[in-house]
Parts: C-alpha cells; sequence; structure tokens
C-alpha cells in the first residue's frame, strides 16, 4: 500500500457521516433566549420578507389591528416594493429584518405575508445581531424558514402564529395576547364547538400514537422546513417536538415529504410529533391514493413516539400562536399540548 492510498484510508475513518437532514451549525438550544413581552404603547416593525403586499390599503388594516391592540406601527421602507414575485431585492428584504432587530425604538417584529422568498434571506441574516436584541419575530407559512434559522443560528424563540394579513379573530388574538403579552405557560386546546351538531364535527383532534412526550418545540410548514434540509440553517432535533402545517399539496407530495424527513434522520430524532392543518390537500380523483391519515401513520406510526394530528396551527382562520424554542409537553391521547415555561421573558 503506497502513501497516497494509506492517507486516503486514514481520511476516510476520521469522516463523521451526518444523516443529510442534520448537517446544523446551529448554536445549543440548551437554554434558548427569550425575547421580551409585548406591552401596550410598544412599536411592531412591519417587513416584507417574502411575497408581494399588492395594496396599501392591507397596510392600513395591519395598523388598525395592531392600535386596536393598543401598539404603535413601524413600516419598513421597502414594504411595497416589488422584485419579480418578491417584494424587493434579496439585499433590501434582509436588509429590514436586520435594521428591524438593530432599531431601538422597535419592539417587536410582524412579518406581512408569506408566499415564498424567505429561504433566499438566511445567508444575508445578521444573526448576531438578531442575538443581541432579542425581540420577538412571527408568521407561519414562508416565515417557516426565518423562524427555524433564527432559532437554529442565534438561539432566539420565534413565534410561529399570525402574519400581519391574517385573520386576527378573537381565537387567535387571544393566543397572541397570552404568548406575547402575557407570557403564559398555555395550554394549546382545539375549541369544541358543537353548533347545531350532537358530536364535535369541525376541529377534530386525531391520535397517531397515543402517550405524553416533552421537548422543545419546533416546526412550521412541512414544505419550506424540508427544503432547508442538508443546509446549516436547521437546529439539531433530538429531544424537540415537531409540529406541521401544509397547504394546496398533493397527498403523494406530502409523502414525499414525510419520507425525506425519515431519510434525513429528523423522525428518528424527535421525542413527538404534531401534524396541524394541511388545507386543500385532499386526495386526487379518479386515482388510487392514499389519504392524509394513511400517510401520516405509515410515516409516523412505526417510531412509537406520541403523536396527533388536527391542530389549530396552518393556513386557518383560528390560529395557535406557537414559540418555536420553548419547553413544552404533549398529550396525544387529549389532542393537546402546554408549554413548560414562559414564552417570554
Amino acid at each position: 500500500m503506497d502513501r497516497r492510498e494509506l492517507l486516503r484510508i486514514l481520511a476516510l475513518g476520521s469522516v463523521s457521516f451526518a444523516p443529510l437532514g442534520l448537517k446544523s451549525q446551529s448554536v445549543s438550544s440548551d437554554t434558548p433566549i427569550k425575547p421580551k413581552r409585548i406591552a401596550p404603547g410598544d412599536t411592531i416593525g412591519l417587513v416584507s420578507p417574502s411575497g408581494i403586499t399588492r395594496s396599501r390599503d392591507k397596510v392600513a388594516v395591519i395598523t388598525e389591528t395592531l392600535d386596536a391592540l393598543g401598539l404603535k406601527i413601524k413600516v419598513d421602507e421597502h414594504a411595497m416594493d416589488r422584485y419579480g414575485y418578491l417584494a424587493g431585492t434579496d439585499r433590501d428584504r434582509a436588509k429590514a429584518i436586520n435594521q428591524a432587530f438593530a432599531d431601538p425604538e422597535i419592539d417587536g417584529i410582524l412579518t406581512f405575508i408569506g408566499g415564498w422568498g424567505c429561504a433566499r434571506l438566511l445567508p444575508l441574516l445578521d444573526y448576531e445581531l438578531i442575538r443581541s436584541n432579542p425581540k420577538f419575530i412571527m408568521g407561519f407559512s414562508d416565515i417557516t424558514a426565518l423562524l427555524i434559522a433564527i432559532y437554529a443560528k442565534s438561539g432566539m424563540v420565534t413565534y410561529h402564529g399570525p402574519s400581519g394579513r391574517s385573520n386576527w379573530n378573537q381565537f387567535s388574538v387571544d393566543y397572541v395576547r397570552k404568548v406575547l403579552f402575557e407570557g403564559e405557560k398555555v395550554v394549546y386546546e382545539n375549541p369544541k364547538r358543537l353548533g347545531d351538531n350532537l358530536a364535535l364535527v369541525s376541529n377534530r383532534t386525531v391520535t397517531i400514537t397515543p402517550g405524553l412526550a416533552r421537548g422543545r418545540l419546533v416546526g412550521g410548514n412541512l414544505t419550506v422546513l424540508t427544503a432547508l434540509m442538508g443546509s446549516s440553517y436547521l437546529p439539531d432535533f433530538r429531544d424537540h417536538i415537531l409540529f406541521v402545517e401544509d397547504i394546496g399539496e398533493g397527498i403523494y407530495r406530502i409523502d414525499r415529504m414525510m419520507t425525506q424527513l425519515k431519510l434525513a434522520g429528523v423522525l428518528d430524532q424527535i421525542s413527538g410529533f404534531i401534524f396541524g392543518h394541511c388545507t386543500d390537500c385532499d386526495p386526487d380523483s379518479g386515482i388510487s391514493s392514499f389519504t392524509l391519515e394513511e400517510v401520516l401513520e405509515q410515516h409516523i406510526k412505526p417510531l412509537g413516539i406520541p403523536a396527533f394530528r388536527g391542530a389549530m396551527i396552518g393556513h386557518i382562520s383560528d390560529k395557535f400562536t406557537v414559540p418555536v424554542g420553548i419547553r413544552a409537553e404533549m398529550d396525544a391521547d387529549s389532542g393537546s399540548f402546554r408549554l413548560l415555561e414562559a414564552p417570554v421573558s
């Protein structure tokens, strides 16, 4: 054996073959940084890190919504920009986020809307700046990329909840208040509204695997999450409870993404699993297809971890505000989960 072959063998022996999805260079999440709670009179920065904002009337609605909560608003100068299907160039959208965290007048950050584009910003964000100026940042859908990357890279808690364009109804506002204003150890339970029915019809939860699980909450949109696999913008999933949701995806695509999470090693690391809502994700008509329920059972039941589906997470009107990075306990039998620590400082 010559010297070159010996060096090649020695080099191979020293390589650590981590699963693709676990290529993480994340900050330790053992003690995540909690943003301060929000209070009436605070100023919220409105940014557009993803899709286009097509109407200034929408900004007016958000301004009035925040005013009803006793909050002021500071709209980023690039919020109404258009660059193809994006709300401005990558550099300007990333700059808006960095500036909002650096601005001492801004107490929290609300994203305007989802769509696509947040993942393009991840290399341009100043995670040390974010870590040094913790503030809440909230949204859902495509905003998942920001929430997970900021949690992974800065160790700061982020919030999966309403975006500016969401329906800020009483249900959703109640959870925003409990989490961001009051810092409650929230119990997340679906509403049990019978209406004229003798049994619960809407917003049912279904147990996939019974039991209790504890871990830090992490998750968001399934499509966006799986698109980050193999990058350094994911956290260590060990001892985390994973929650996911989606919209407008074929069942075979959900199957493909769940398979990707399995092959990447993510599903083998989590302590619990919560599937929210998959809006408009019905099986294709006219062809043989699995149902969403069947796909989830195929992928999740073999893990043997507590799991349920149907939580009020997703592209729906009534929406939980879920802190990413906070310790929680889930009860798969009752289809609920609760925070074990305050979600803000």
